[in-house]
């Protein structure tokens, strides 16, 4: 049961677990499905329940389960000299992440958290277009530092790997790769500067399992779903919540300000 104390870690409730891994289930069936905007989802999700201290090396653990199970399923469609060279890149990303990631204020992750989502769901979009080696190599790394501070950054990654695949299936498989590398890169990241995974692995593995139904039932509708409606529902959704981040930042940021 997830409201064992050896399952859940201090800060949550047994109503919240719950909520949080059938969250990681449809999230990961949104992204196998639609290809994109699950991990964006399930971040601001989180965020409304796990203490921000927390929220992106959690997150980042459950998107590699997530990615990492889908990656597995979709093996033999993955473009893997362009997953080899964004990964390449990303490992230097990480490197130089891992020299200044520091625990910033809850505020200010709060802010950078609900601000990169909302311009990600409403900003300008990245032009989807192929790379050379060294801008593979750059996008890479690029993605991977900035996904250490704001969490989600799949859909900057999928810009230009939707251009380079070849179909549908190419380009989940092709995504799930680099992110499942970039993930990976992610906690390795936040284990050497001291985040300790220990309270929330059961926790992550339940959202792991979730995600794993979640994706085998999204790769099996994947030829069957128009993405309109859904994509129209998912924009309202995130926004909201994003704005609750800006908002909850705010109650804290101005009284000083203003005092």
């Amino acid at each position: 049961m997830l409201d064992g104390a050896v399952l859940l870690p201090p800060e949550l409730v047994s109503s919240e677990a719950l909520w949080l891994v059938l969250s990681a289930g449809l999230t990961s069936l949104m992204t196998a499905t639609l290809g994109i905007g699950g991990g964006v989802l399930l971040l601001v999700i989180m965020a409304q329940l796990v203490p921000i201290a927390a929220l992106i090396p959690v997150h980042g653990l459950v998107q590699l389960g997530s990615n990492g199970n889908r990656a597995l399923m979709t093996r033999q469609h993955i473009d893997w000299p362009l997953s080899r060279r964004f990964l390449f890149g990303a490992a230097v990303g990480a490197g130089l992440a891992s020299l200044v990631v520091v625990q910033l204020p809850l505020e200010l992750i709060q802010l950078a958290v609900g601000g990169f989502i909302l311009w990600m769901i409403w900003g300008p979009k990245p032009v989807a277009q192929a790379l050379t080696p060294l801008k593979t190599l750059l996008a890479g790394s690029l993605t991977t530092f900035a996904s250490m501070f704001v969490g989600a950054t799949g859909p900057l990654v999928a810009a230009f790997v939707h251009r380079h695949s070849h179909d549908k299936m190419q380009t989940v498989a092709t995504f799930a790769a680099t992110m499942t590398g970039q993930h990976l890169l992610k906690g390795l990241v936040f284990s050497v500067v001291g985040f300790s995974f220990a309270d929330w692995l059961p926790l992550i593995l339940a959202m792991i399992l979730s995600g794993m139904l979640g994706t085998w039932i999204g790769l099996n509708l994947l030829h069957k779903v128009s993405s309109v409606w859904f994509n129209r529902l998912f924009r309202i959704v995130v926004t909201l919540l994003a704005l609750r981040l800006l908002w909850q930042a705010g109650e804290t940021l101005l009284p000083r300000l203003l005092g």
